[in-house]
């Protein structure tokens, strides 16, 4: 698909006078966990001309696309992404840090990479991870079977917090770096490599039973993270000085 995405992408700069700073895969594609039928989701950064940033309006900062062959596009404008990346957008994080890079532009992705120890918030975060984890355990896996596939989407948005109760650092987007994290315990590492044959071999429809002593698990994870969540210390604002000059050096080139 790569050929069709960069196609995408330079169809993007075409039709609405952007450059396009840097493009990744994100979900489980970028997490490494997809089925054979999942949807291609590209995320992207782009700068505008620097005369469109002087407008007493503000245009919108979206480019969203649905293309064939499940190709998901959609990107955020530099200003839009530099704000969100000062509130410690989780999201955006991940695009930076996921495998599987289409394009990117030095001169953003290196800093912005760089900057990302400072901005980073650990109680917002762990809150972020806790959440989809939650959310995940209650709306697909409390009933008598589950899917195999949202098994991971709770795996690992726990190992996330995890991740984060550790380090306090921004979690890898890949799935199998948290996985081989020295906190994540050799019984732990077994459970989940069975459950990982066992996705290859079902399909995307397929649902069994969820094992008692990993529902429990789950739900010890839940528990731990909610209490300690409120212990994370927010971290002092990063300086926006940085990313000022990170806009005005991108909209000058």
């Amino acid at each position: 698909m790569t050929p069709q995405i960069l196609a995408a992408l330079a169809a993007v700069e075409r039709e609405h006078a952007v450059r396009v700073l840097f493009a990744a895969e994100s979900g489980s594609r970028a997490w490494g966990f997809a089925s054979p039928d999942s949807d291609y989701d590209v995320r992207f950064v782009y700068v505008h001309a620097r005369d469109w940033y002087l407008r007493l309006g503000e245009p919108r900062d979206v480019i969203e696309q649905m293309l064939p062959d499940d190709l998901d596009v959609s990107g955020w404008d530099l200003r839009k992404a530099l704000r969100l990346f000062a509130r410690s957008n989780i999201a955006l994080y991940e695009w930076l840090g996921s495998p599987i890079v289409y394009r990117e532009d030095p001169a953003f992705a290196v800093p912005a990479r760089e900057l990302i120890a400072r901005h980073f918030q650990p109680a917002a975060a762990l809150h972020h991870y806790l959440g989809t984890a939650r959310t995940t355990f209650h709306e697909h896996l409390s009933g008598e079977t589950v899917r195999l596939k949202k098994v991971f989407y709770f795996l690992r948005p726990i190992l996330a917090c995890r991740w984060i109760e550790q380090t306090r650092t921004q979690p890898p987007t890949a799935f199998a770096e948290l996985v081989a994290a020295d906190w994540v315990h050799a019984d732990e590492r077994t459970t989940i490599a069975e459950l990982q044959h066992r996705k290859q071999l079902a399909s995307e429809a397929d649902r069994e039973a969820l094992d008692p002593t990993l529902a429990q698990w789950m739900r010890d994870q839940l528990e731990h993270y909610a209490r300690i969540g409120p212990s994370l210390a927010r971290r002092t604002e990063g300086n926006l000085d940085e990313l000022d000059s990170l806009m005005i050096a991108l909209c000058d080139r």
